[in-house]
């Protein structure tokens, strides 16, 4: 039992820090296709050169994927033990819980950003990632959530 247990939190760990990289990397492309819209803020230009600046300093992308881990973890820490404790294992609620998580990490950056129509596109840019992080997150350690052991092992 303890070996199951500390399987699933290496599980959760993993997968929740690939997560938190491919919801990053899904910013940026996101803010890539939107800055080719016509009528895009003018940063949205500037938004789709982050992986350049990240490539040729790479302490900046390790600041960045830091803080991001500083702003989501206890968010994604709680739902973890919620799915965990429960075994939830929908697809569709851990993309949810990854949403959240995003969007209540990006409000500890900027906390009103829901109060200016400027930020929403922000705002639906980092739910939107946060959307593909928590997929990710469920293929990872999403799908057999659970801290009581299956009664049928694969």
């Amino acid at each position: 039992m303890v070996g199951y247990v500390l399987k699933r939190i290496l599980m959760v760990l993993t997968g929740y820090l690939v997560a938190v990289l491919v919801g990053l990397i899904a910013i940026v492309v996101l803010y890539v296709v939107l800055s080719s819209l016509p009528g895009a803020p003018g940063y949205f230009d500037l938004m789709q050169f982050t992986p350049i600046a990240v490539l040729v300093v790479p302490p900046l992308g390790m600041f960045v994927y830091f803080l991001t881990i500083i702003l989501t973890g206890l968010q994604a820490l709680i739902f973890a033990l919620i799915a965990e404790f429960f075994s939830l294992r929908s697809f569709w609620l851990h993309m949810l819980f990854g949403a959240i998580a995003a969007v209540a990490g990006f409000m500890l950056l900027w906390s009103g950003a829901l109060d200016s129509s400027e930020r929403w596109p922000d705002t639906a840019i980092i739910a939107a990632a946060g959307l593909v992080a928590g997929l990710i997150y469920w293929l990872i350690a999403g799908r057999d959530a659970g801290f009581r052991r299956p009664l049928i092992d694969r």
